[in-house]
């Protein structure tokens, strides 16, 4: 992923930094702050709070 789109996009839930991870064989953004995991698909962050995994 684009480490320049990295810089500017954040967690639509609580505004937190994303971080890039790869877990469960797909790519993820986990927020740090509140923890959801948004799926990348195709190289596209989809970040809708509805889609995020939640943690644990």
């Amino acid at each position: 992923m684009d480490q320049q789109l990295l810089s500017i996009i954040v967690c639509p839930a609580c505004h937190g930094e994303l971080a890039p991870t790869t877990s469960g064989g797909g790519d993820e953004l986990v927020c740090q702050g509140c923890g959801n995991a948004y799926p990348v698909r195709d190289d596209i962050p989809v970040l809708l709070v509805d889609e995020a995994r939640k943690p644990a």
